[in-house]
């Protein structure tokens, strides 16, 4: 019997005269995730339909939509006849691996076809009967049946299925505009990039890398993060920026305490200008209040200074668990956790200031060429494309 996978999304049915296109948003993130497997796509009714040309790929095609945003519910269902006799016959052989496992069963109708000649009451009583009487270690229960048997009368075939896998949710990529984040090698960053694409944001990311001092493996361990990140935003640019010059003309120039504060201002200057470079609307940082020396209220207003682009913190009033049980669910906890330390971990004061004060960051940044530093960073980006 044929199958197909419906795919159900959620806020987009809000959207209005809008629709359409987040909806074609939506059809082209589903063809890039499928990659190689062929497959025609398209809408109909509130529901995106993918037909899987090679029925063997359907799995792997059902793995490939668990990581596109936008997608709330996939379901793989079987296409049946719209004559009543037929799709009974087809229905009970369809599901007799299912029905043979489950004690009790429900079927639900949702009859978008309102020319069929029978109403979905008509269609749950009939279908549940028939089932009930070829499958006699059934009952009905429909307040919680193990299995829930759904039919779907559309214009032009009838559905059937009995699963329907959770999808991600959000909007689809891309739909809201464009942010750069800010990728360190940490649990926390990667799940800040996760949460902005998940509403829809397009995203590059910025890592700072302070060769000697971190080694090739924690670029590494970054760009294996961000081939992670890019299975859910359908490909991620990675700007690499040379931060050795900076961190120790600050170590040499400004007094110790301040030494993080000054970094961080200088990787949001930074990332800004790569931001305007690619038409980015915001940064994206994997800060949470008081986490760190560096991430108290008044530290975060120093850092803001530095920038006039909005800076968005997904992750900014959790504690660590909740931002760890988001890494293990998307797959980024192993890798972040390997213990290769990045620019930031080297070179941490032993005292850093939690309550500074803007005036005196600003005048110790006076004792930097603090232009012409970030200047010579941008100008020595590697940009790689995961």
């Amino acid at each position: 019997m044929k199958q197909i996978i419906l795919i159900k999304y959620g806020e987009i049915i809000l959207k209005g005269l809008n629709r359409h296109t987040f909806e074609d948003m939506l059809i082209k993130n589903i063809y890039a995730a499928l990659g190689p497997i062929q497959a025609e796509v398209w809408r109909a009714q509130a529901t995106i339909y993918a037909d899987i040309k090679n029925e063997n790929e359907m799995d792997e095609a059902i793995f490939r939509l668990k990581k596109v945003f936008g997608i709330v519910a996939i379901i793989k269902a079987y296409v049946l006849s719209k004559e009543f006799e037929q799709l009974k016959q087809e229905a009970r052989d369809c599901l007799k691996e299912e029905l043979e496992s489950a004690n009790t069963f429900k079927v639900e109708a949702k009859r978008a076809d309102k020319k069929y000649p029978m109403k979905s009451p008509d269609i749950c009583r009939e279908l549940g009967g028939f089932l009930s009487d070829c499958y006699p270690n059934l009952k009905v229960d429909v307040i919680r049946p193990d299995k829930l048997v759904t039919v779907e009368v559309r214009e032009t075939n009838v559905y059937l299925y009995c699963n329907r896998i959770k999808g991600l949710g959000g909007m689809p990529v891309g739909s809201n505009s464009k942010a750069v984040l800010l990728l360190s090698g940490g649990i926390d960053s990667p799940v800040a990039g996760f949460m902005v694409a998940k509403r829809g944001v397009a995203l590059e990311a910025v890592h700072f890398f302070s060769h000697p001092y971190t080694s090739q493996r924690a670029k590494d361990k970054v760009l294996a993060l961000a081939k992670i990140i890019a299975a859910y935003t359908g490909g991620l640019k990675v700007h690499i920026v040379p931060f050795t010059e900076i961190q120790l003309e600050i170590k040499e120039k400004c007094p110790p305490e301040q030494l993080t504060l000054i970094m961080r201002r200088f990787m949001m200057a930074i990332s800004e200008k790569v931001a305007q470079r690619v038409n980015a609307k915001a940064l994206v940082t994997g800060e949470s209040i008081g986490q760190v020396a560096s991430q108290t209220v008044e530290a975060l207003c120093v850092t803001n200074d530095a920038v006039h682009l909005p800076v968005f913190r997904p992750v900014i009033g959790m504690d660590k668990e909740e931002i760890v049980e988001i890494a293990r669910r998307i797959d980024t906890f192993e890798t972040s956790v390997l213990p290769y330390e990045d620019c930031c971990t080297i070179f941490t004061p032993r005292h850093p200031l939690t309550k500074p004060k803007l005036e005196n960051i600003v005048k110790s940044e006076g004792l930097l060429d603090f232009e012409g530093l970030v200047a010579s960073a941008v100008a020595g980006i590697e940009t790689i494309e995961v």
